[in-house]
């Protein structure tokens, strides 16, 4: 079987299931390999804003229930990961970014080390740096005006503009992390149905963290999946221009 049938397969295995097994365990390194896998997805200017929880204790699942709306793939599953955005280590993983480029210099920095480090010393700061009195967010907004008016420029320019960019980071880990744990011939369910706030609490999540979603993970049983996959017609969604 080539690479692109084996993905297929995994693709086609992954599906989102209601209810797990509960005589099938899911042993803790199918997690730890799925999670090491997850830290390698894409993401932005790789400052990996994200952070994974996985609650492995029985007793922590079961007061998870109810904060999950007592949603039958939270009640059933071996094993629950909470996958949020940390936006608030922003310097801490820009210098990280910074100091392996440094690292990384032989001699004289090229072209491209120069750029990199002027990327994590100057541009992430105008980028992620916030104040009390929204001034960097009034920057950023007269940046993007003037330098936007007759070319094409990116257009973050405020806390909502850098929660969408940071979410669709930690989105793609959490996608990562479900076909590693279908790679493996178990399952999952990702679940927005929760109380975010009551979550948070739970787990003592630092401030600045934001819940992407919450991953349901055991092995899967018929009863847990309710219906046919089903798509919209690809003509609906697949534009060729």
């Amino acid at each position: 079987m080539n690479k692109s049938d084996v993905f297929r397969e995994i693709v086609a295995h992954r599906r989102s299931i209601r209810q797990f097994s509960a005589e099938i365990e899911v042993d803790d390194h199918v997690i730890l390999s799925a999670l090491e896998l997850a830290q390698l997805a894409p993401n932005s200017s790789n400052m990996q804003l994200w952070g994974f929880y996985w609650i492995k204790s029985a007793e922590l699942r079961q007061q998870m229930l109810p904060l999950c709306m007592g949603q039958s793939a939270a009640r059933t599953a071996k094993h629950l990961v909470v996958f949020v955005t940390r936006q608030g280590l922003w310097k801490e993983r820009a210098s990280w970014n910074y100091d392996n480029i440094k690292k990384s210099i032989v001699g004289e920095p090229s072209k491209l080390n120069l750029r990199g480090l002027s990327y994590y010393k100057k541009l992430m700061p105008l980028l992620y740096r916030h104040d009390p009195f929204g001034f960097m967010t009034i920057l950023r907004k007269i940046i993007v005006f003037y330098k936007a008016f007759n070319k094409p420029f990116m257009r973050i320019e405020g806390h909502d503009d850098q929660r969408v960019m940071l979410h669709k980071s930690c989105a793609l880990a959490a996608q990562t992390f479900m076909f590693a744990i279908a790679s493996e011939g178990f399952d999952t369910c990702p679940m927005e149905g929760f109380d975010s706030k009551r979550v948070k609490n739970l787990l003592a999540l630092p401030k600045d963290a934001e819940i992407t979603m919450i991953i349901a993970v055991g092995k899967g049983t018929e009863k847990g999946i309710y219906g046919e996959r089903t798509r919209v017609p690809s003509e609906q969604v697949v534009f060729i221009r």
